[in-house]
């Protein structure tokens, strides 16, 4: 038996009988987030250019568009939906580093909500999607930001999607390899685009093209049934030479979900960034007032992609060390409106990070659950004041309250709904198990903006 075959059998083998209580209370959680995240992403210039390029093409009315007030195909769906979850960087981070949530959450809503799926059954899929996305990166060995050569939703992400939704159309195992066959065709996403509204597009896309191969292959569009391990096929093409497949085909392993589970971003930017931005907080503490500020160093890892001394946006700015820095010094806070190009542009940040430099340091540790950060600033009278993080709060090893991660996701929420709707929102998603396709209709009528 190959390594793509045996995928797909644990896979299939995943059941909402066999899925421990601890993951769909999990699954709610990842839930909440995205949703949260999306619909304040939907208010992001990518994402309203997306949906009237997709309003554009007409068509079926199968799923939701959140925020837009319309309802297109479920691949349309998924693609503009998948963009406002990831636009702001805000959906939860994994190790090794990718986005799952985002790749996988807008294919499980669309599909379900055309399909008519009862809640449990579409939190089933989305730990499926997410099992198969994790596992991925896990065989690719890529654990460190400067490693990676392509950006890894776009790799793991339309296989994830296609697992996800394959569930819910019930597709069996040899009809699961077909899918996973057409998505990884679908595969790759180049790293150069970051910065910029592209970006999104790498989840958008990702969950659009899973969706789009397991919607095929339940009409019998067939693939290389062993696409994983054949010849010139995906870890060929995308991952290292020495790629694990037994991180595809041990069977007893423990849900990606729960372990090692995934870590809640409380600032909407690059997740290395968040060490950054409290090291310079906690620096803050001690600083009269940033004016009296003469220099600022940041020593981090090695990871290049992240030194930005002058970004150009506000998008480019969430992949900036020095900006993280120079935003949170000046603000004393990092959030949504952190990151707009208004606040990028203002001179008073130009200033700061005229003053900020990054050291990277091959002693630290370069993968994000080992790595930390330390800021030194330099004050006018000569004086120096050190902070430092090692480990951001919402991530692995450090959980964060219920009550805490509500905080974000009614900030989020509450920038597109009223306080009556946001209240009610967070209420049925934490019953989301319990819902049937009646309550899915009128929660996506909530969710899409319609009067």
């Amino acid at each position: 038996m190959g390594v793509t075959e045996q995928f797909c059998q644990i896979l299939a083998a995943i059941t909402a009988d066999s899925i421990p209580p601890a993951a769909l209370e999990a699954a709610r959680g990842l839930l909440l987030d995205g949703i949260a995240v999306a619909l304040a992403g939907s208010l992001e210039t990518a994402p309203a250019i997306i949906a009237d390029h997709i309003r554009s093409f007409g068509g079926a009315e199968h799923a939701t568009a959140f925020n837009f007030g319309f309802k297109t195909s479920t691949v349309g769906a998924a693609y503009l939906n998948g963009a406002s979850m990831h636009v702001l960087d805000y959906e939860p981070m994994w190790n090794p580093p990718t986005h799952a949530l985002s790749t996988t959450l807008p294919a499980v809503l669309a599909i379900g909500e055309s399909l008519g799926a009862g809640g449990k059954e579409m939190l089933v899929a989305l730990v499926k999607g997410i099992e198969a996305h994790g596992r991925l990166r896990v065989a690719s060995r890529q654990y460190e930001p400067r490693g990676l050569v392509f950006h890894p939703p776009g790799v793991a992400g339309p296989i994830g999607s296609a697992v996800a939704a394959s569930h819910l159309l019930g597709l069996g195992s040899d009809q699961l390899r077909n899918a996973i066959g057409i998505a990884a065709s679908r595969a790759g996403a180049l790293i150069a685009n970051i910065g910029t509204m592209t970006k999104c597009t790498h989840c958008g896309n990702a969950v659009a093209a899973g969706l789009d191969a397991a919607l095929l292959a339940s009409r019998g569009m067939n693939a290389n049934p062993d696409i994983i391990e054949a010849t010139n096929g995906l870890a060929d093409a995308f991952f290292a030479k020495d790629w694990d497949p037994r991180a595809l085909t041990t069977g007893d392993a423990p849900l990606r979900i729960l372990d090692p589970g995934y870590a809640i971003k409380l600032f909407p930017s690059q997740f290395a960034t968040h060490f950054v931005i409290l090291a310079a907080l906690d620096a803050r503490e001690r600083i009269p007032a940033p004016e009296t500020i003469s220099a600022v160093e940041i020593v981090g890892p090695v990871m290049p992609y992240v030194d930005r001394p002058r970004p150009s946006s506000g998008l480019d700015a969430k992949f900036s060390f020095q900006y993280a820095a120079a935003s949170a010094l000046l603000d004393g806070t990092v959030d949504i409106d952190t990151f707009t190009n208004e606040r990028c542009g203002r001179s008073d940040m130009s200033a700061m990070l005229s003053k900020v430099s990054f050291v990277q340091s091959p002693d630290i540790p370069a993968t994000l659950d080992r790595m930390w950060v330390e800021t030194k600033i330099r004050l006018d009278g000569g004086s120096l004041v050190k902070g430092k993080c090692v480990r951001p709060p919402g991530s692995w090893g450090s959980p964060i309250s219920r009550q805490e991660h509500l905080v974000k996701v009614r900030d989020c929420m509450r920038r597109v709904l009223n306080e009556n709707n946001t209240e009610n929102l967070v209420a049925v998603i934490q019953e989301f198990d319990h819902l049937t396709h009646q309550d899915i209709h009128a929660l996506m009528r909530t969710m899409g903006g319609f009067q």
